[in-house]
């Protein structure tokens, strides 16, 4: 029996910080003390805070550790575990208080969340079932198995109102009651978690922190449909989440839990893993479908939509991960509890992985209907440096931008769309004064132009065009009527693409000229980026009343461009100056400025 259990973040953030080098040292250093029989240590998947890592939790006082270093772990473990006092300077700041240490629940960054999806990430070993199935882990499947039919465990998500947590937000009962109805000789369960979006790490956390949640609900989603067969679609880039998907597979194969006459209920399912090349058009389900085919990744037409004609021509259901990570609770604590959470139209709780100007980076789980300014200031911590909240980009390359006018609006699916974004799979970015929105929008098309399949003229040859003329903004070449012939591209392109992918990808554009479009008019009529970062319409200046001389600015300048003698202010020779920022950068006096 332990008397402490020591948790070590083990998912992607914390693992490129040194998490099992601090793990290795820490296994060291208790045998060193003669505490290993009275110390037990756990890796776990993602806490959520993920710029604090690598992040260790000693339990039962669940003491939180950030940015632990491995020599700080002989002093944990000798002054905390050996003697039993938290060793404060090391503990995050936010959870220690004049009156000792405050728990975790109560930080501002997770008494705002409601944690179903990530409900057992951060807690348990996601490579030992035994912890999962120590959390309730598969107590659902048996209860559909043994005390419901098909038809109960689909009615139970449609009175639930969950909806895809992919990016469109379609019933996910109703996807499964049009998927049962189709009667064939094989049907097929998969699971899109071919994680695409920049800046959205959400499926990837749950993978990674709880993959037996994932396999039970594909086993009931294979129950309620008639389907024998599963396949998870994971990008190769997630090494990680390979390896733990695999171990739960095995696991879980062996137990019974998948495989035949599961709970000796007749009913048979199994899973594969397939490992997409990192095309982001395979988030597109008919392109998911025809890479796990082993054809190139492209998108077919619908109608027939997969629930008729799917994976291998047969009936097929696709959810994403975090989709499936509610089912088992749904099941577990019945519809009701699940639309109590969230707003009419939609229920239950959304992850978000929030990144940008924000004081906490990392994923975040709360109930839909929560807004903006509560996600980005309560829970998020508020923008640093003292800088002043611009926007917030949602949905990323098919989403759009949410301007300061709409900072409280309500966050769930008919919101967002209404306002010209879209919830996508839950990537946040947040924004800055210092942030130009016509490089934004520029940002987000260079990624749809690499990651087109090509299939689509639309597509293809559009949104080149646009990104060109995108340049010639950014390049201060342009004119207003190069910017009416943006719009008309985008509407074009949305009206005419083949697939999602195309059809989403003009969002970017068209959000940020509706709530920025004074910057794409400083930018065509003023030659100026407001914001500084647009390069070729920068230029460095020397404030001479704050110059004082130091020469350290010249001494830096790798083109030579400043001139001036010790003690008297310089000058920078724009004809020079290739606008590196070096000067402004190694200024001690914050006399360097761009404009």
């Amino acid at each position: 029996m332990y008397r402490s259990h020591v948790l070590v973040c083990g998912g992607t953030g914390c693992t490129s910080s040194g998490s099992q080098q601090i793990m290795a040292k820490l296994v060291e250093e208790l045998g060193r003390q003669d505490l290993s029989e009275e110390v037990s240590v756990v890796q776990t998947g993602c806490h959520g805070l993920c710029a604090l890592g690598p992040i260790m939790i000693v339990y039962p006082d669940a003491s939180f550790y950030a940015m632990v270093k491995e020599e700080d772990i002989p002093e944990i473990v000798n002054e905390h575990l050996l003697k039993g006092r938290p060793v404060k300077r090391l503990l995050y700041e936010e959870t220690v208080t004049p009156s000792g240490i405050k728990a975790l629940g109560d930080t501002d960054f997770y008494k705002k969340q409601h944690r179903i999806a990530l409900r057992n990430c951060g807690v348990i070993n996601p490579e030992v079932i035994e912890e999962y199935i120590g959390t309730g882990g598969y107590q659902a499947l048996g209860k559909v198995l043994t005390e419901m039919t098909p038809d109960e465990v689909i009615q139970e998500l449609l009175d639930s109102g969950l909806r895809g947590r992919g990016g469109a937000g379609f019933p996910t009962g109703l996807k499964w009651k049009l998927a049962k109805q189709n009667d064939a000789d094989q049907k097929y369960v998969c699971c899109n978690a071919d994680e695409g979006d920049p800046g959205a790490f959400m499926d990837r956390s749950v993978l990674e922190g709880d993959p037996h949640a994932l396999l039970e609900s594909m086993t009931i989603a294979g129950y309620a449909i008639g389907a024998s067969q599963g396949y998870i679609y994971v990008r190769a880039e997630y090494p990680i989440a390979v390896d733990r998907l695999k171990i739960a597979i095995s696991q879980s194969r062996e137990m019974g839990l998948l495989g035949d006459d599961i709970f000796g209920s007749g009913f048979s399912f199994d899973i594969d893993l397939r490992l997409g090349a990192g095309a982001f058009v395979c988030g597109e389900e008919t392109a998911l479908m025809v890479s796990i085919e082993g054809n190139r990744g492209e998108p077919r037409p619908r109608p027939p939509f997969p629930a008729q004609k799917g994976l291998f021509g047969k009936p097929t259901i696709l959810n994403n991960v975090e989709t499936y990570a509610n089912i088992p609770q749904i099941i577990l604590n019945g519809s009701k509890w699940f639309a109590s959470m969230g707003t009419e139209r939609s229920k239950g709780t959304k992850v978000f992985a929030l990144g940008g100007k924000i004081k906490n980076t990392g994923l975040v789980e709360v109930p839909m209907g929560t807004t903006l300014r509560e996600i980005i200031e309560e829970v998020g911590g508020g923008i640093p440096n003292g800088k002043k909240f611009k926007a917030a980009q949602t949905g990323g390359p098919s989403g759009g931008c949410i301007p300061m006018e709409h900072y409280d609006i309500p966050i769930d699916y008919d919101n967002l769309i209404g306002i010209g974004s879209m919830m996508g799979s839950g990537g946040l970015i947040v924004l800055d004064e210092t942030d130009c929105m016509v490089d934004i929008a520029k940002f987000f098309l260079e990624f749809t132009v690499e990651e087109s399949c090509g299939k689509c003229t639309p597509c293809r040859i559009g949104t080149k065009r646009m990104l060109e003329i995108l340049d010639k903004i950014t390049m201060g070449h342009a004119t207003l009527e190069d910017v009416d012939r943006l719009e008309e591209l985008c509407d074009y392109i949305k009206a005419n693409s083949a697939c999602g992918l195309g059809q989403t990808a003009p969002n970017p554009v068209l959000s940020t000229l509706k709530f920025f479009r004074d910057e794409y008019n400083a930018h065509i009529i003023d030659k100026t980026c407001p914001a500084g970062v647009c390069k070729a319409l920068l230029s460095y200046h020397i404030d001479s009343e704050k110059c004082r001389g130091c020469t350290i600015c010249a001494r830096n300048c790798p083109v030579q461009a400043i001139s001036g003698s010790v003690k008297n202010p310089h000058i920078i020779d724009l004809d020079k100056c290739i606008k590196c920022g070096v000067c402004m950068e190694k200024c001690k006096f914050d006399a360097v400025y761009k404009r």
